[in-house]
């Protein structure tokens, strides 16, 4: 039970170190100097890929038992649901958006802002609202059957960025992400 609630505050530990590479790449583009765009459809492919397919598969369950425990959680997790759908498509636009830089098609610079924006805030406040309401309740109120089911909602699947064997796409991603936090320990 413990471990499984570790688990899902890890997940959310990297995610917003990922959510911070994205927002300085993105303040380097608003900026008018040259971000990495690969880096950037890198972070919002994983975020899409592993993030929306297997955590958010599983806060789901997570969800879903929470409310059965606890009536009063049924507002928030509907609004976490909702926000689950809007990061999902705001993760598309914002793949699009990259797609279109990374190609040199002519598209407005607002549109990426916009997308990348729109994807920040939303996954930011998502985290915090879990960080803040959802994780403490499920920690007290959920039996060991409850977190069963959670990790059975998805298979068993290693990281494939975080994890102990990083895929190829993600390679550049991890040494990037190895060294924020290398110049986060030295400051």
């Amino acid at each position: 039970m413990v471990e499984a609630l570790a688990v899902w505050h890890d997940e959310h530990v990297n995610i917003v170190r990922l959510l911070d590479l994205l927002e300085t790449q993105v303040t380097a583009f608003h900026r008018g100097e040259h971000p990495d765009y690969d880096l950037m459809s890198d972070i919002v492919f994983y975020l899409r890929s592993f993030s929306d397919c297997v955590h958010h598969r599983r806060e789901d369950v997570a969800f879903a038992r929470l409310v059965e425990r606890e009536r009063a959680m049924e507002l928030v997790i509907k609004h976490l649901l909702q926000e689950h759908r809007v990061i999902a498509t705001a993760g598309e636009e914002l793949s699009t958006r990259l797609k279109e830089a990374t190609e040199d098609v002519m598209a407005p610079r607002a549109a990426l802002e916009a997308a990348a924006a729109t994807y920040l805030v939303y996954y930011r406040n998502h985290l915090e609202t879990e960080e803040r309401d959802v994780l403490p309740r499920a920690a007290k109120l959920f039996t060991p059957k409850d977190w069963a089911a959670v990790a059975a909602a998805v298979p068993a699947i290693s990281d494939p960025l975080f994890g102990d064997d990083v895929e190829g796409r993600f390679g550049e991603l991890r040494k990037q992400i190895d060294r924020e936090a290398g110049l986060s320990l030295q400051g």
